[in-house]
C-alpha cells in the first residue's frame, strides 16, 4: 500500500533539527559511495519552469525518490499560489514498488534550508553571529531559522527588492528566533559586515560583489538553479574558496556556470570530497590566487576564519543551490574525518 503524506503530515512529522541530522547523514551516505545518482532535467515553460530530480540512498534496504517541481516565482503576486509545487515519489529500488506518494513544498523548503546549515556548520566561523538574508521570502525565513541552530547568531539584515517585505520579515522573525533582526537598503549596505552572506531569489544578475563581503566570510547562495539566474559576481566566486556538492551539475547552471570564463591557462587546481574526485582546473584566479592548498595552509582555514592574507582570508562560499539530488549546493561527508569533506575548488 502506497502511503499518502500532505504537506502538513510533513511539518508535523519532522523537527527542523531532524532535517538537518537527515541531511547531513544523507550526504554522508553519498561519501561512502551509498548513493546512485542524482539525475536532474529542466523544463522551462512561460513565467517558470518544472524541474524532475531523482537520485538513490541504500540505507537498511534500498530507496529510490523521485521529485517534481513546480517554480512559478510570480504565483503568489499573481495567482495567490505558492512559488513552489510539486510531489515526491518514494519507491523500492529493488522492486520499484511506491512506497509514498509526498507532498514537495515542506521537503523541498526545509531541505534547502537544513544543507545550509550542515555547510555552515562546517565552513561558517564558529563565533559567526551577523548574517545578512537575501531574499525574504519563505526560503528567507527557513534559511535564517536553520542558521540559528548551527551558529549564534545575533544581528541579522534583512533585505529585499520589496522593502515592505523586508520590514515584516524583521519584525517577525525578530520575535521568533529572538534576534535582532533589521531591514536594509540593499546587500552592499550591510554585507561587508556580515560573517554569514545568504542569497535566496530568482535574481538573473549578481547581486553580491567581491567588494561588499568580508574575508572569511560564508556565503550560501541558493537561488540560482538554472543556467539563467545568478546572484553572485563571478568576480566574488573567483576570489573564493568554493564548496559544491555536484561538480557537473555546478558547472552546467547557477552561479559557478557564469563564472567558468574566468579561468585562465596555466592555473591550478583540485577538487576533493566524495568518491572518485579528480584533479580539475580551478574556476578561475582572483587577487587571492585559487592555487591548490598545502599542508599548513589546509590546517589554518579548517580552524575557521579561513587563509590569512594580509589579517583576512578568502570568502568562503557555498557555490549553487544544491541537495542530494540537485541543483549545485551542499556536501559531500568523507566519512574517515566524519565531517563535511565537501567538493573544493581551490
Amino acid at each position: 500500500m502506497t502511503l499518502l503524506l500532505t504537506r502538513g503530515d510533513v511539518v508535523e512529522l519532522l523537527t527542523l533539527d531532524e532535517r538537518i541530522a537527515a541531511v547531513e547523514a544523507g550526504f554522508r551516505r553519498q561519501a561512502e559511495g551509498g548513493a546512485v545518482g542524482p539525475g536532474v532535467l529542466g523544463l522551462p515553460v512561460p513565467d517558470g519552469g518544472f524541474h524532475i530530480k531523482a537520485a538513490g540512498l541504500r540505507l537498511a534496504r534500498f530507496y529510490v525518490a523521485a521529485k517534481i517541481n513546480a517554480n512559478f516565482p510570480d504565483n503568489v503576486a499573481r495567482r495567490g499560489l505558492p512559488t513552489i509545487q510539486g510531489v515526491v515519489v518514494l519507491s523500492d529500488g529493488e522492486t520499484g514498488l511506491p512506497l509514498a506518494l509526498i507532498d514537495s513544498m515542506e521537503i523541498t523548503a526545509l531541505r534547502t534550508g537544513a544543507a545550509t546549515a550542515v555547510a555552515a556548520r562546517y565552513l561558517a566561523r564558529p563565533e559567526a553571529r551577523v548574517a545578512i538574508v537575501v531574499g525574504c521570502g519563505r526560503q528567507g525565513r527557513i534559511q535564517l531559522a536553520a542558521l540559528a541552530r548551527v551558529r549564534p547568531l545575533e544581528r541579522v539584515h534583512a533585505v529585499d527588492a520589496d522593502p515592505g517585505l523586508a520590514a515584516r520579515f524583521a519584525r517577525e522573525m525578530s520575535a521568533q528566533l529572538g534576534l535582532d533582526v533589521r531591514p536594509a537598503a540593499s546587500a552592499a549596505e550591510a554585507a561587508p559586515g556580515s560573517d554569514i552572506c545568504v542569497t535566496c531569489t530568482p535574481s538573473r544578475r549578481p547581486l553580491l560583489h567581491r567588494v561588499d563581503v568580508t574575508p572569511g566570510a560564508f556565503v550560501a547562495a541558493v537561488g540560482a538553479d538554472n543556467e539563467h539566474k545568478q546572484e553572485l559576481e563571478p568576480a566574488l566566486m573567483a576570489a573564493a574558496t568554493i564548496v559544491v556538492d555536484s561538480l557537473e551539475q555546478c558547472a552546467a547552471i547557477g552561479d559557478l556556470h557564469h563564472g567558468r570564463g574566468l579561468h585562465r591557462p596555466g592555473a591550478r587546481g583540485a577538487v576533493r570530497g566524495g568518491r572518485g574526485a579528480q584533479a580539475r582546473p580551478a574556476v578561475g584566479r582572483g587577487d587571492h590566487d585559487l592555487r591548490q592548498q598545502r599542508g599548513g595552509d589546509r590546517g589554518r582555514r579548517r580552524r575557521g576564519g579561513g587563509l590569512r592574507e594580509g589579517g583576512g582570508g578568502r570568502p568562503r562560499s557555498h557555490g549553487g543551490p544544491g541537495k542530494l539530488t540537485g541543483r549545485a549546493r551542499r556536501a559531500h561527508v568523507d566519512h574517515r574525518r566524519g565531517r563535511p569533506s565537501m567538493h573544493e575548488i581551490w
